[in-house]
């Protein structure tokens, strides 16, 4: 199994084989407690206002995103663990749009399995590779707004690297260089109240979830279903 590391929307675009697109803050620990909550399927979409006809076609019920961090106008949740924690979600379909995780899974076009990878569920998500035995692995780390690096993207995305070589990181050494990271102060900025404290807490509880995010290509859609 080869392994490779990449970032941004750049990476995205080149990544081949079995792509794990990693978003820790907040996109797919946000799809990941979505799940855990009884969500059916999550349809991904980069663009909000997609998200929104998609809506209003009846392809899902809930609308959850950002752009630039905030909830969009219309939305029924921002790209939030936290406010997801508290939405009745048993066998709702979720339509998430993200200016990182999501645009990186739509521009993931040459990959030939694609994951959402966070850090609550890298150790699934890692066996589950490993249970296709593909030949390449791509890693992403989407960063904030798929332009620029974030140390928790690139840790997490070292992490899953460490599982799938059959090697055991130390989570708590790896929570330690995200939480001195500068991506962390905006959880406790009172003029970002977007950014919820408690999504930095659920973001960082690692291995949380024994599921792994698969998201696979059906007709228009890219859907993302739990699986384990």
């Amino acid at each position: 199994m080869h392994i490779r590391i990449e970032s941004l929307i750049e990476g995205a675009r080149r990544a081949r084989g079995a792509v794990v697109i990693v978003d820790v803050f907040r996109a797919f620990t946000t799809a990941a407690v979505a799940f855990a909550r009884g969500a059916s399927r999550i349809v991904m979409v980069p663009e909000p206002a997609e998200a929104l006809r998609l809506r209003d076609r009846g392809v899902g019920e809930i609308c959850v995103g950002e752009v630039n961090g905030i909830r969009p106008d219309g939305f029924d949740f921002g790209n939030s663990p936290h406010e997801l924690m508290q939405a009745e979600l048993p066998d709702k379909v979720v339509i998430q749009s993200t200016r990182a995780g999501t645009v990186g899974v739509a521009a993931a076009a040459g990959a030939g399995e694609i994951y959402a990878g966070s850090f609550v569920v890298a150790g699934a998500t890692a066996r589950a590779v490993q249970q296709t035995g593909p030949a390449e692995v791509t890693l992403v780390a989407m960063g904030w707004n798929a332009a620029v690096r974030t140390d928790e993207d690139e840790q997490c995305a070292m992490y899953l690297r460490n599982l799938l070589q059959g090697r055991r990181p130390d989570p708590e050494a790896v929570r330690e260089l995200v939480l001195a990271s500068g991506e962390v102060a905006k959880f406790h900025d009172p003029g970002q109240p977007h950014f919820h404290p408690q999504d930095l807490q659920i973001a960082l509880e690692i291995d949380k979830y024994d599921f792994a995010i698969r998201i696979f290509r059906e007709g228009e859609f890219l859907v993302a279903r739990r699986q384990g």
